[in-house]
């Protein structure tokens, strides 16, 4: 078992969630969720963060709208629906209980 592919699986199962919260603040283009992404060292690519973002917008967890670019073509704008500040707040819920299990597992004295 290769440890590289057991870290990107750890990231990627809590990736919707940063996505989210990186949105919920305000509405946001992909190269700028993925420089808040580098920021807290949750590196990612257009290649995965486009197809997150697709799901999230079939789920109604996202929506979109179009801006005019200084420097090109319109730019495509994402931010969270309602629906998907609910389910944000449902996930920050999931990973407090789920990051406190951890914790207390990695933590446990012998």
């Amino acid at each position: 078992m290769k440890l590289e592919n057991t870290k990107a699986q750890m990231k990627k199962g809590i990736l919707e969630l940063c996505v989210l919260s990186i949105i919920s603040d305000k509405e946001m283009y992909p190269s700028d969720i993925i420089t808040q992404l580098k920021k807290v060292k949750m590196i990612v690519v257009e290649g995965t963060l486009y197809p997150l973002l697709n799901r999230l917008l079939k789920a109604d967890l996202l929506s979109y709208s179009w801006k005019e670019s200084k420097t090109g073509p319109p730019r495509k704008y994402y931010k969270v629906t309602e629906t998907g500040a609910e389910f944000k707040n449902e996930l920050v819920d999931t990973w407090k209980e789920l990051n406190s299990a951890v914790n207390s597992s990695i933590n446990k004295k012998k």
